[in-house]
């Protein structure tokens, strides 16, 4: 008979952090020392350095092509004509032919275009089969007067160049590659659009929505990336003297000490703007839905729609179209610079016409949602100034950080992205406070119609499945 082994005593101390037990997962700082020992992520990140500079110059060129011809459409072409802006009607011909393109683009070319705006921006879904829609879709949308921002187009430019680099280099691809390339190559293309190339990575892995060794695994290759493509565009800019649109403000004076009036103005601001930008994406939401249904007429009506709210607003306040027509970008540098050129009904004005167009083209057209949102934010700002012990640079300061937040959905790189916007510190609190009150208000709203459910790609991952393969 054999005899009974004796078991080993339990350990009477506290157990070790790094000691493993059944089935445990090993430590998180282990886990990250093992990812960055790794051969096939050292080799990634390499890659990623690598590719942000074709990725990065291509994106300037792609910026500069929608700068230029937004200029020759809005600005060279009325002069040319005879007009010192543009005429009221300008926008009711230019949009509908966005409409119509991409309504074309949307039901004949692999993946639709790219995201719909009305539903966020996307860090995944990059494909280099799409790329052409994307291009496309953004080249008709942008410069014609879609009242949306070139972020998403670089978003998923960037990302599908990055696996077209991949394949040609004939680089294994695997799931965890494919996402670090799709992220870096996004970082890399967006970094300077937004004026830092810090808001770039930290955009990108907000999006993502990663933690732990994740989190780090997505952020040195677009970290990596973005400061390599920052370096290209100022190089590159500065040696070609063209202007590739960047987002930066100059505001008037120096930066006020913030007061207790700016701290309780904040408050109800924030709530209204994150209410405001809800309806806005609602209504974009419902506009997709009806393209899904009926892609081509209503691409072209809800353009049209668009282009009318762009020329109402010019004829009731004797102002230029493309104040509530594009992006909003060069408008609210300019109101940004001298915010006291703008009357109290042109700001109200501003405010309503733009919010439609916005939700028009947030559901029929192709970009991104980020500098519009700023432009009305910053117009609420400038609006609500006035108010006893508010100032112009904190209620700008506070809108766009409420807008942005509400509109994203993406509290930090809201806030990163205002403060680096502005160039300054000065205003951290408020912006923290409008971006956390206008983030909570939003979330705290019935949910956006047509949402998809939790981890549900975006309905345009669907209807580019109609398009060629």
């Amino acid at each position: 008979m054999t005899q009974p082994q004796p078991q080993p005593h339990p350990p009477t101390g506290p157990p070790r952090a790094d000691a493993p037990g059944d089935g445990a997962q090993p430590e998180e700082a282990d886990r990250l020392r093992a990812l960055l020992r790794s051969p096939g992520y050292l080799r990634t990140l390499v890659f990623c350095a690598v590719i942000g500079i074709p990725v990065s110059l291509v994106a300037f060129w792609f910026l500069v092509a929608l700068h230029q011809l937004e200029h020759l459409l809005w600005v060279h072409l009325p002069e040319v004509l005879g007009w010192s802006l543009p005429p009221w009607w300008w926008p009711l011909l230019l949009l509908p032919v966005a409409g119509l393109v991409v309504g074309l683009v949307f039901t004949r070319m692999a993946g639709a275009g790219g995201h719909v705006p009305a539903y966020g921006l996307h860090a995944g879904g990059a494909s280099s089969k799409a790329l052409p829609g994307v291009v496309i879709a953004a080249l008709a949308s942008l410069p014609l007067g879609a009242v949306l921002g070139p972020e998403a187009p670089l978003i998923a430019v960037g990302g599908g160049l990055a696996l077209l680099f991949r394949d040609l280099v004939r680089k294994e691809a695997t799931p965890q590659s494919t996402a670090l390339l799709g992220a870096a190559g996004a970082a890399a293309a967006i970094s300077v659009i937004l004026g830092n190339p810090l808001i770039g990575a930290v955009l990108l892995m907000e999006v993502a929505g990663v933690g732990g060794p994740q989190l780090f695994a997505v952020m040195l290759p677009a970290l990596l990336s973005s400061g390599v493509g920052a370096l290209v565009f100022t190089g590159f800019g500065r040696w070609t003297g063209l202007e590739e649109g960047s987002l930066s403000l100059k505001l008037p004076g120096s930066f006020p000490h913030l007061d207790a009036g700016d701290v309780v103005w904040t408050l109800p601001m924030a709530v209204v703007i994150g209410v405001l930008v809800h309806m806005i994406f609602s209504g974009g939401r419902l506009a997709a839905a009806a393209v899904a249904r009926r892609t081509l007429t209503a691409s072209v009506l809800c353009a049209l729609g668009a282009g009318a709210c762009a020329a109402l607003y010019a004829v009731l306040t004797d102002r230029s179209p493309a104040d509530v027509a594009s992006s909003g970008q060069g408008t609210m540098v300019q109101m940004a610079a001298d915010p006291h050129t703008w009357g109290v009904g042109a700001l109200v004005a501003v405010l309503v016409f733009k919010s439609v167009g916005y939700a028009l083209c947030l559901g029929s057209l192709r970009g991104g949602p980020i500098f519009p949102a700023l432009f009305l934010g910053a117009a609420a700002g400038v609006l609500l100034a006035p108010l006893p012990g508010f100032g112009v640079i904190p209620g700008m300061a506070a809108g766009m950080a409420a807008s942005a937040a509400a509109a994203l959905r993406l509290p930090v790189s809201s806030v990163v992205l205002v403060v680096l916007l502005l160039g300054s510190i000065a205003m951290i609190p408020v912006v923290i406070l409008a971006a956390v009150i206008a983030f909570i208000t939003a979330e705290l709203l019935p949910a956006r119609p047509g949402a998809p459910a939790p981890h549900e790609p975006d309905p345009t991952a669907r209807a580019g499945a109609r398009g060629p393969s």
